[in-house]
């Protein structure tokens, strides 16, 4: 949908369950670039004193109470940015009350089952739901796709490299944060507690990349990892195999390096490379490269990122325009997630421990850029 013909139409309502720094720092600085078709109108959060306070920058309705959120008329889309355990819950409860699209800050389920009992809501409702894997709406991405012809069937490498400051930085760069919530460091010399942070990576950084992945992977359901380890601070090392393509993923969340996310798909004759921006910056679409023949075509920039590709995705499926991801891209992704994070886990062998590699963070960190 155009520019002009979003502009003309009357402001649909947003609220959104959880008013963490995600919600601050993410998606009320994309909405206020937005102003012309959405209208935060209501924040929800179990700390009322968060939830005041992040409504009050936006003047919409506070509350602690899910149903609330849920009853009030004036929202039309509803975002869930509630730790992920509460997911698959407000998803379905969204979804029968009746609105009009719902957004879920991935994973959108903790498993298969979760997935199946969201898509069968939805199908019943006819409410879309988009999961928030930002790069798959960045234009960037989009132009990429339509113009890479024949490079997902000769794709034989697939990489996706992250090198990013910790979250808090990023954030406190956005907004003030209110209600940020101290992560412990736990003994991360214990076994029990690398798998826990290779699940993490993959699930909560790694996630965001791999519906891109599996766009180059039809055998994604016959996932090999091959090596998997944790780095220090926070990040990960992961290679693995899925049919006949292999993948690396690497990521290092540190305070020293620049910050880098590039995603490449290699193939016999042609290769794509993607350079996307910080999330919590609003710089503009990622820069995606299709190299064939000797030759570079650029695609960029564009003027937006994932991040607001993702809300103006859901103003046109709130008025019915446009189609939402189906109901099998949405559980096959979330499989494929979950597949990578288990094996990865798998690798981790619980009677000898690597302290130098493994000294760092904590598997439950947000992990949202």
């Amino acid at each position: 949908m155009s520019s002009q013909a979003q502009a003309s139409r009357p402001l649909l309502g947003v609220g959104i369950l959880g008013a963490g720094p995600v919600t601050q720092a993410i998606h009320l600085p994309s909405l206020a670039r937005l102003g012309t078709i959405l209208e935060v109108r209501h924040i929800m959060d179990v700390d009322p004193a968060v939830a005041e306070s992040v409504a009050g920058r936006v003047g919409a309705k506070y509350g602690t109470s899910m149903e609330e959120l849920l009853a009030d008329p004036a929202v039309d889309i509803v975002a869930i940015c509630s730790p992920h355990q509460f997911h698959a819950t407000q998803v379905i409860a969204a979804c029968r009350a009746g609105k009009k699209a719902v957004l879920c800050e991935k994973p959108f389920a903790m498993n298969g089952e979760e997935a199946a009992a969201i898509s069968a809501v939805s199908a019943e409702t006819g409410v879309p739901i988009i999961v928030g894997a930002m790069h798959t709406f960045d234009p960037g991405w989009l132009a990429a796709e339509d113009a890479w012809g024949d490079l997902p069937e000769q794709v034989h490498t697939v990489r996706s490299s992250i090198v990013l400051p910790p979250n808090p930085r990023f954030e406190d760069f956005a907004t003030e944060i209110v209600g940020r919530v101290p992560v412990p460091v736990p003994d991360a010399t214990d076994p029990e507690v690398i798998k826990a942070m290779l699940t993490g990576g993959v699930m909560g950084l790694a996630i965001h990349d791999l519906p891109l992945v599996r766009r180059f992977t039809p055998d994604f359901a016959a996932v090999e990892v091959l090596h998997a380890e944790i780095v220090r601070p926070f990040g990960y090392v992961i290679s693995l195999r899925a049919g006949n393509v292999a993948i690396e993923l690497r990521a290092a969340m540190n305070a020293t390096w620049e910050p880098s996310w590039e995603f490449e798909a290699i193939g016999n004759d042609a290769a794509l490379k993607i350079d996307f921006t910080p999330s919590y910056v609003q710089a503009g679409s990622a820069t995606a490269r299709i190299r064939r023949d000797g030759r570079t075509t650029v695609l960029a920039p564009f003027g937006h990122n994932g991040y607001e590709g993702e809300w103006r995705k859901l103003a046109d499926l709130a008025v019915g325009a446009g189609q939402p991801p189906s109901a099998e891209t949405l559980i096959h992704d979330l499989e494929f997630a979950l597949a990578i994070a288990e094996a990865a886990a798998g690798r981790v062998d619980t009677g000898r421990v690597d302290a130098g590699s493994a000294a760092g963070s904590t598997a439950d960190q947000e992990v949202n850029a």
